[in-house]
């Protein structure tokens, strides 16, 4: 009879989960990242980072195009006044000069074909504590196909607000990469407020510094079509991430957003919170929220969460929320995500104060998503953001109730 053979089985162990090399890497680890285009193939329903999107509406943007160069970027503080060079570097350079093309690489074609599209890029250099925010408008004048590409770039325990403001119209591939420097604490704060019909293709990919921290804030209230993506990843230990949304979405829109944490620095702690209110018939929205915890990445602290209401008959939310763990020395990680209509209990407790329904939908919107408001933390755009959601919920009501005429 032959020897009995020992049979060895694999263990796992949390703080070296390569040990088992068939369990990894990760799905975000083989991801491609590429600046040609033949990297990515055309996107299709099909595709998992495209199941939710109507490609059909957004095929001009998966070729490389010669851009309009009608979209006009302005640059001043909040209040409109010049921003002081001294705090503030504002410059245009070729792509892939300067700053351009630093924050690792595109990760998907739309992007990558909006780096090869695009001419210009602007930089904005962030080399002081500022007391005002700096405002960058976006303005789209027409339809014409366009690409457009900014850096923002926070130098090393630099204090700054900037809010990025779209409206116009526009059919728009945009580039956007965000670096923060070693204990600099940023917020950017993205606006879309797209007339009817644009179309806005835009990726995100931000690098947090050592002990930074950065409030990262998508305001879209407006467009066609829009789908942001955006990619983080830490570049040292204790940093802080906190991204907040905020989504209206009104009939026959399309409005997607995806964000990609990567925890791979020690310590480091992201939160993600995202909201969105849907009105009518075709009105479509699309979270996917991914966090991956590398092995590098002990003592993470990561959550997210998507919460969706539904205010009218026909419209659709996706909400996806995806964790990733490679590493059992964490403090916490977890997500959560909702699909849900008004609260019966809480319009009826209204109504019976005398507030008409329409008004105390409203509030009910208000209340929504005014801790949001609130938190994203800039003074002189809180009132203006409210206001925009109000005219959005009306203008809502309005179309549903149009469409309900029309069925009938």
């Amino acid at each position: 009879m032959a020897d009995p053979k020992e049979i060895n089985i694999p263990v796992a162990d949390p703080n070296d989960p390569y040990a088992i090399p068939a369990a990894m890497p990760s799905s975000a680890d083989t991801a491609p990242r590429s600046f040609e285009v033949e990297t990515f193939p055309v996107p299709t329903r099909k595709q998992e980072d495209w199941r939710f999107t109507p490609v059909d509406r957004l095929s001009e943007f998966f070729d490389v195009f010669e851009p309009s160069g009608r979209t006009q970027v302005s640059v001043t503080m909040i209040d409109g006044s010049a921003v002081d060079g001294s705090k503030v570097d504002v410059r245009t350079v070729n792509m892939g000069e300067d700053l351009s093309g630093t924050v690792s690489m595109p990760n998907d074609r739309v992007s990558c074909v909006e780096w090869n599209s695009a001419r210009e890029s602007t930089i904005i250099e962030l080399k002081q504590d500022l007391e005002h925010p700096v405002l960058v408008k976006v303005f789209g004048t027409d339809d014409a196909l366009d690409a457009l590409h900014l850096v923002i770039a926070a130098d090393a325990r630099v204090h700054a607000d900037v809010v990025v403001e779209h409206y116009g119209n526009a059919r728009l591939a945009e580039g956007v990469e965000i670096v923060t420097g070693e204990d600099s604490h940023i917020s950017t704060t993205f606006i879309q407020e797209w007339d009817r019909g644009s179309k806005h293709v835009g990726n995100h990919r931000i690098h947090v510094g050592k002990e930074a921290s950065l409030r990262h804030s998508q305001v879209t209230l407006g467009g066609d079509v829009v789908r942001i993506r955006m990619d983080q990843d830490f570049g040292g230990e204790h940093g802080e991430l906190n991204m907040l949304g905020i989504y209206f979405v009104d009939p026959g829109e399309h409005i997607e957003h995806r964000t990609m944490v990567v925890h791979n620095e020690p310590e480091c702690k992201s939160r993600v919170v995202y909201k969105g209110a849907l009105s009518g018939k075709g009105a479509h929205s699309t979270w996917v929220g991914n966090a991956l915890i590398q092995p590098t990445a002990p003592g993470t602290d990561s959550y997210e969460l998507n919460r969706n209401l539904v205010l009218t008959p026909g419209a659709v939310a996706d909400s996806e929320p995806n964790l990733e763990i490679e590493n059992g020395n964490i403090v916490g990680a977890g997500h959560a995500s909702s699909v849900g209509r008004f609260d019966d209990e809480e319009l009826f407790y209204l109504e019976s104060r005398g507030i008409p329904e329409k008004e105390a939908r409203k509030l009910v919107v208000r209340g929504f998503f005014g801790e949001l408001v609130e938190e994203i933390g800039i003074d002189e755009i809180a009132t203006h953001l409210m206001q925009a959601i109000d005219r959005r919920l009306v203008r809502g009501e309005n179309e549903a109730m149009t469409n309900v005429l029309e069925e009938k």
